[in-house]
C-alpha cells in the first residue's frame, strides 16, 4: 500500500525492499539500473538514484562499478528482521486494537487469503 505521504524516494525504497523480500531479488542479485525502474515506476531517476543511495548507506546493496548494484549478501533477512519489527512495533498495535473492539475471534480471520 502506498502512502501518499511518504517522499516518492521512500515509497520507491518499499517497493524495492519487497520485491526483494518476496524472492523477486535474492542475496547477489543484479538490481534494475536506475533507469530502467525509473522508467517502470514512472519516477524521476535522481529520486530512484536517493531511494537505491538510501539502500547502500544501510549496506543492503553493493555497487561494482561499470556492472550495477547488486542485493547484498545477508541483505533480505536484515530487511526480513528490520520489517518484523516495525509490524510488531507500529502497525500490528492498532490492528490488535481494533480486533478486539470487534470481538473477532481468530476463526473470522482467514488468514490463509491473501
Amino acid at each position: 500500500m502506498a502512502d501518499e505521504s511518504k517522499p516518492v524516494y521512500l515509497r520507491l525504497r518499499e517497493i524495492i525492499a519487497a520485491s526483494i523480500l518476496d524472492g523477486d531479488y535474492a542475496d547477489g542479485d543484479l538490481l534494475p539500473s536506475v533507469r530502467a525502474f525509473a522508467a517502470t515506476q514512472g519516477a524521476n531517476p535522481l529520486t530512484v538514484a536517493k531511494a537505491y543511495q538510501s539502500f547502500q548507506d544501510d549496506g543492503l546493496v553493493v555497487v561494482k562499478r561499470g556492472v550495477g548494484m547488486f542485493v547484498a549478501d545477508g541483505a533480505t533477512r536484515r530487511l526480513r528482521e528490520a520489517e518484523r519489527e516495525r509490524f510488531l512495533d507500529s502497525v500490528w498495535p492498532p490492528v490488535a486494537a481494533q480486533i478486539r473492539r470487534l470481538g473477532l475471534r481468530i476463526d473470522d480471520l482467514d488468514l490463509l487469503k491473501a
